[in-house]
């Protein structure tokens, strides 16, 4: 099921009006194409549910997460500390728009809300969403070295004089979260190859 499916079907309990959903659809797909986006773009998108759908039983209401994965970096600028706060405003004007109950579009808002600070939730689909965003993190040292070429570039508006030293506080913020995964199927899966490749860029910077 490719992007534009999978948006479809998980709209389709809240409306059938495929005019609507083509609009909202077209929307997301400009946000996340646009050309200052080298890491957070659809490819992205697609490696988050290739996680989450691999823990799918796991999740209480893979609906909402699914809406929180579209919706998580529909907003985003490299010069805003405030992408997560405006993506979760966005995402819950378009989901009150779509019909869903206000429990859901404030679970949506929250959950996005979470990707900010990545920080441990009691609400484990939190848990599973910001480990899968992490997931790059554990991947093998030449996809993980291309993952954080692609986000100097989305950071080039900045010399390494400001960005090095922003993106190490950064890299020690994710060390700082013993362990850097929440869930245990994720920590089994990448939390030893994390480290390593977080403590490897830490030191070629």
């Amino acid at each position: 099921m490719n992007l534009k499916e999978r948006f479809s079907a998980v709209c389709l309990p809240f409306t059938h009006d495929q005019k609507r959903i083509e609009k909202l659809w077209s929307e997301i797909e400009k946000k996340y194409s646009e050309k200052s986006r080298h890491y957070h773009n659809l490819t992205h998108l697609e490696s988050l549910f290739s996680e989450l759908d691999a823990v799918k039983d796991r999740i209480s209401n893979y609906s909402n997460i699914s809406f929180s994965v579209f919706y998580h970096d529909v907003i985003y600028d490299a010069s805003s500390k405030s992408n997560e706060e405006k993506s979760a405003d966005f995402a819950r004007v378009r989901l009150q728009e779509l019909g869903l109950d206000a429990a859901d579009v404030s679970q949506v808002y929250h959950q996005i809300l979470a990707t900010k600070a990545h920080e441990r939730s009691d609400d484990e689909d939190i848990n599973y969403l910001l480990d899968a965003d992490l997931s790059i993190l554990g991947k093998d040292q030449e996809i993980y070295m291309d993952y954080t070429q692609k986000i100097r570039k989305e950071y080039s508006i900045y010399p390494d004089l400001l960005y090095k030293p922003g993106r190490k506080k950064v890299l020690k913020h994710f060390l700082a979260m013993e362990p850097v995964f929440k869930t245990e199927y994720f920590r089994e899966k990448y939390e030893e190859q994390a480290k390593r490749n977080i403590a490897f860029e830490i030191t070629k910077s």
